[in-house]
């Protein structure tokens, strides 16, 4: 996979790309990185990328120019048509459910703006997917096309070395993920729960998925509105509500 990312501060890069998994999936040659500065396409005097907008108002506008340029060029070195990933506040929020499906991709493109917008034309024209990584504002898109990477990145195949991590993650199942616990056995008199250390493996998974289903109920119930029950799960959702109720 080849992933760019175009933007003013290639250096951001740095720190992120070449550590951890990142660092890992490109010495396995799983995945190549190039960080692109845009200024180096504007064709004006002064090299700049941005503009006052018309009709007035704060801020400055990206122009189109400099981008349409740099992703025609993109593109044109490519062997696959890429996917052009516009980072802003009104594309769609980010979920594992996309990072998913943008790692079946060859070759992804993220546009990190700055300023105060982009100019229409470049989402119009130019870009395949607007996203966001939540319900707040950054000083630009260069932390969420590195948030995106980290979490498309780990999905490739023989990225990670345990196979099946990426499989058991929270969202990955539409559920949270159950409580993990290592050695001592007993730490400051907290004591691992003796499920665990029965090495019944059926007993254990079902004590996995029951605390999943727990989990997710008390803390993102919205993750339960579109999730199908069988009839074994609707039986163990009923004893954890009854159980949270008598907690309570």
């Amino acid at each position: 996979m080849k992933l760019d990312f175009l933007t003013l501060f290639p250096e951001m890069f740095e720190g992120v790309l070449h550590s951890s998994i990142l660092k890992k999936a490109q010495e396995k040659e799983a995945v190549e990185f190039r960080c692109v500065n845009f200024r180096d396409y504007s064709t004006n005097k002064h090299s700049s990328v941005d503009d006052y907008p018309y009709g007035g108002g704060a801020g400055m506008v990206l122009a189109p120019q400099p981008i349409f340029d740099a992703v025609d060029d993109l593109v044109s070195k490519s062997e696959n048509k890429p996917r052009v990933i516009l980072l802003c506040p009104q594309g769609e929020r980010f979920t594992q459910r996309k990072a998913e499906e943008l790692a079946n991709e060859e070759h992804l493109i993220f546009i990190c703006g700055h300023y105060e917008g982009y100019d229409e034309r470049i989402r119009e024209h130019v870009v395949t997917d607007e996203i966001s990584i939540g319900d707040y504002v950054l000083t630009g898109g260069e932390l969420g096309a590195m948030v995106i990477a980290d979490s498309v990145v780990r999905l490739i195949p023989g990225v990670l070395g345990n196979t099946t991590s990426k499989i058991e993650d929270s969202f990955s199942t539409g559920l949270l993920e159950h409580p993990h616990y290592t050695r001592p056995a007993e730490f400051r008199g907290l004591k691992v729960p003796n499920v665990l250390l029965s090495g019944n493996h059926a007993h254990i998974e079902e004590w996995r998925t029951k605390q999943s289903f727990k989990r997710t109920l008390e803390r993102r119930p919205d993750l339960l509105e579109d999730y199908t029950l069988n009839k074994k799960e609707e039986k163990w959702m009923q004893q954890i509500k009854d159980e949270m109720n008598q907690e309570n």
